[in-house]
């Protein structure tokens, strides 16, 4: 079976670009319209996905005879079930995000309050922090091994 993590963000790429008009504020009506839909559409496909593994893992399940038979099918449910469960975080993410864009609370760094920039939230919907501060934290992160 295909790695269907990749075929989620393969799908998750197929978005129009928001194309800021001339004048335009930013996280204008619009502007968050646009991502609220992004988030909506890649939600739905995520819950699509579980959908099909759990069809796959009820209707493939099968008794095997042979042990490696069964270790092969035990570890392909396996790492289908720790990437729906990462999927079932982001979810939740999203959640989280669209509750924000509802709050008019989206599209600003929550360490500096900057812009985070439209591209960058065509990239990762659900970030929180400008890139610059994304990058401080990482460092940070790499450094403490926090």
């Amino acid at each position: 079976m295909p790695n269907t993590a990749e075929q989620s963000r393969e799908r998750f790429t197929n978005f129009t670009p928001y194309e800021m008009k001339k004048g335009e504020d930013y996280m204008s009506a619009e502007m968050l319209q646009h991502f609220k839909g992004l988030l909506l559409n890649w939600k739905q496909e995520l819950m699509e996905e579980v959908d099909r593994t759990m069809h796959h893992m009820q209707e493939d399940a099968a008794n095997y005879a042979d042990p490696s038979d069964r270790a092969t099918q035990e570890e392909e449910f396996s790492l289908e079930l720790r990437t729906r469960d990462r999927e079932r975080k982001l979810i939740k993410k999203i959640d989280q995000t669209v509750d924000r864009i509802d709050k008019d609370d989206y599209g600003f760094c929550d360490q500096c309050g900057v812009e985070i920039g439209i591209r960058r939230l065509e990239a990762r919907p659900t970030a929180t922090l400008c890139i610059d501060c994304k990058t401080l934290a990482e460092i940070r992160e790499r450094q403490t091994g926090i």
